[in-house]
């Protein structure tokens, strides 16, 4: 996917843009790309420098220092590894820091680097201080990985040319560089490769003033007049997470547009929107209360083990595990257990069920 920055004039006076550093990684690989794209959704919405960048403060601690004393030194910035929920802004910092070290930003994903011709290519295009942000990188190939270990450690690409007895190694020389990597799945990296990276650093869920900054900031840029207890009320349902944020902020707008409200958006109009999309009070959706009320309702509130739940549900057990489970754990509302998923008495109280009920 390319991400390219728009430059058109907004509609009334905000801080101006610097122009976008980020380039689509698949470009370099020869693929024929439209340089005049339309950016992502969320790209007009995303910070651009660290003081911009709201919440994570340790995190942006460490980064900012990083970043000064690479650029004191006239060298690139350690190599990094961003680890942590989907949605908390790993993709994001990759291009702040980009910004930060005014060089290009090359965006690609582990699943597109199916060949060994396809990092080398991203690899030997990069220019001094270029930085490569791979997402999912927990998703490498063995053969590509084994083609980063020197890259990273000794900026240097070592190349098999021929077959058989034939078969030579070709060493390239590489210009300084900083690999990105952004994973949900930090464990799933293999030990050789986490070790290269300079900065390991985890993002954290936010917390709700956090994430009204960032509702507020978002109604801003998407010219949106929200009132305070309408920010709050959307940075309570959205997870903890930012990009959830942003994403119920929009259908707000959608209901405010087909609604005609044209003066300040109030909690009762966003309470509207979200019900409609059955967000509820503590942000659970549909499938969140389809978990909980099948563990209450056939099995009398657990245990009850992840396949069967999947199966009644109709849903892909990792689903489950990855997707809908992680919110209702953070929030209490569910156990993992040796014998199978359990449902809190904080679960049922929010779903309005006695034990009695559930017994029933």
């Amino acid at each position: 996917m390319a991400i390219v920055s728009s430059n058109a004039a907004a509609p009334r006076p905000r801080p101006e843009r610097p122009t976008s550093r980020v380039v689509d990684g698949a470009r370099q690989a020869g693929d024929d790309l439209d340089p005049t794209a339309a950016p992502g959704r969320d790209d007009g919405l995303r910070p651009r420098r660290l003081d911009d960048y709201i919440g994570q403060r340790e995190l942006k601690q460490v980064l900012g220092i990083a970043v000064q004393a690479a650029l004191g030194r006239g060298d690139a910035l350690d190599h990094v590894l961003l680890y942590g929920p989907p949605g908390l802004g790993k993709t994001t910092m990759a291009m702040v820091l980009a910004e930060e070290l005014g060089v290009n930003c090359r965006i690609t994903s582990a699943p597109a680097l199916e060949r060994p011709r396809d990092i080398v290519g991203l690899l030997v295009n990069l220019q001094p201080q270029e930085l490569l942000f791979i997402d999912e990188i927990h998703r490498l190939s063995r053969v590509a990985e084994e083609l980063l270990y020197p890259a990273m450690e000794d900026r240097r690409l070592d190349l098999t040319v021929g077959k058989g007895s034939t078969a030579r190694t070709r060493a390239l020389e590489l210009p300084p560089f900083t690999l990105v990597g952004a994973t949900t799945r930090a464990g799933a990296l293999s030990s050789p490769l986490r070790d290269r990276f300079g900065l390991i650093q985890r993002l954290e869920f936010y917390g709700l003033d956090d994430l009204q900054a960032i509702v507020e900031r978002a109604a801003g840029l998407l010219e949106l007049d929200l009132s305070p207890e309408a920010c709050a009320e959307i940075a309570r349902r959205c997870r903890g997470t930012p990009r959830i944020a942003n994403r119920l902020l929009r259908r707000v707008r959608d209901v405010a547009c087909v609604r005609e409200c044209t003066g300040c958006i109030d909690r009762d109009l966003v309470d509207e929107a979200l019900t409609l999309h059955r967000v509820d009070q503590k942000g659970l959706d549909a499938s969140d209360r389809r978990l909980l009320e099948l563990l209450i309702q056939s099995h009398g509130g657990g245990p009850a083990g992840l396949d069967t739940l999947a199966a009644a549900l109709g849903e892909d057990p990792t689903t489950l595990e990855s997707v809908v489970e992680p919110y209702l754990l953070q929030l209490g509302f569910l156990q993992r257990t040796p014998r199978g998923r359990v449902v809190t008495d904080a679960g049922r109280c929010h779903l309005g069920w006695s034990d009695q009920e559930a017994a029933a």
